[in-house]
């Protein structure tokens, strides 16, 4: 970009000399900004922040403290589901390690939805974020039921993570019976044409294909094969309807 805008400058003040001066000046500026990307998107505040393993894990960890006493009540399933994910993500003994650590720093102290989901979303990437919105949904299913302070209180999560509003609702879909489930799954309306459901059902795939966290552990890839295997009933249930 820099040797074309450094060509016509060049020319302006020198002609065709000037010209080929600034194309020679400007090549090497956009070599050296592709070579020091890091430092030049360090520069611009363009980074990605990292959060470590264990920060994430704890930050995680106080989320689902969050969920779990929405309702006013501690149930057991739902403590039961979030250490079996822990063990199920890091092995017993790291998922014990960050129990431990969890119960004697954070566990009595005021935990703020928006300072940790905020800290999040500067440092994970979106379809990570949406697998933690999931999650939460999950722990919140496991005593048989999602109830309706558990839901705004994952919600309010949600916006802090910066989660879109028609991702949110067709998460929220996915542990919530309804007429329209499966349209809202696929984050359309039921008038949607034939054409908008197929292209809905091919975006949504896109979205949720469990490659998208290959980088992260095997329950978290688990979560995202759950997701999109619901976004496949959606489809199935659609296409049955419509007969397509």
């Amino acid at each position: 970009m820099f040797k074309w805008i450094a060509a016509v400058i060049g020319y302006m003040y020198f002609r065709f000399p000037g010209a080929i001066l600034g194309f020679i000046i400007g090549t090497l500026i956009d070599n050296w900004t592709k070579g020091s990307g890091a430092a030049f998107k360090q520069m611009f505040g363009q980074e990605e922040q990292k959060v470590s393993p264990g920060d994430f894990e704890l930050n995680l960890l106080s989320l689902c403290s969050l969920v779990i006493k929405a309702d006013g009540q501690v149930s057991q399933s739902e403590m039961d589901y979030v250490r079996s994910y822990f063990v199920q993500a890091y092995g017993k003994e790291r998922a014990n390690a960050t129990f431990r650590t969890f119960n004697e720093l954070i566990k009595n102290r005021e935990i703020s939805a928006s300072r940790i989901s905020q800290y999040l979303a500067a440092r994970t990437k979106y379809p990570a974020r949406l697998q933690i919105i999931h999650f939460l949904f999950g722990i919140a299913q496991a005593d048989g039921r999602v109830s309706e302070a558990e839901a705004r209180v994952i919600q309010e999560i949600a916006g802090y993570l910066r989660i879109g509003r028609m991702d949110f609702e067709s998460l929220k879909a996915m542990f919530f019976k309804s007429a329209d489930n499966a349209y809202k799954i696929l984050e359309i309306e039921k008038t949607a044409t034939d054409a908008e459901v197929k292209k809905a059902y091919r975006n949504m795939v896109k979205k949720y294909h469990p490659d998208k966290l290959g980088h992260m552990d095997e329950a978290y890839r688990k979560g995202a094969r759950e997701k999109f295997n619901k976004v496949q009933e959606a489809y199935d249930q659609i296409q049955k309807e419509r007969g397509l």
